[in-house]
């Protein structure tokens, strides 16, 4: 059985049943940022992925980016320093 596109209309969704950006961008920046950390740890038969990390990292900054303006100072905060932190143990793993 093969893959198949489904057939027909895709679901209505109103806006009001979807979360606001702010919400959906800071959960993504979160699961990306919780992600690199996985990434970048060291397991007993299995290396750090830096390459996966990086980008994880690139990602989730870029999306913070966008969307830093609309948030509450409280929250930008928060999560400009999970980033910095990231980014931090990226350095130290990478050696630089």
């Amino acid at each position: 059985m093969s893959p198949q596109a489904p057939i027909g209309d895709p679901p209505t969704v109103d806006a009001d049943q979807i979360p606001p950006v702010e919400v959906l961008v800071t959960d993504a920046v979160a699961r990306l940022t919780l992600a690199a950390h996985v990434y970048l740890s060291d397991e007993e038969d299995k290396q750090a992925d830096l390459a996966a990390a990086e980008i994880a990292i690139d990602v989730a900054s870029s999306a913070y980016e966008r969307v830093k303006e609309r948030l509450r100072p409280a929250d930008r905060l928060a999560i400009t320093q999970l980033l910095a932190e990231i980014r931090m143990t990226f350095v130290r793993k990478r050696g630089l």
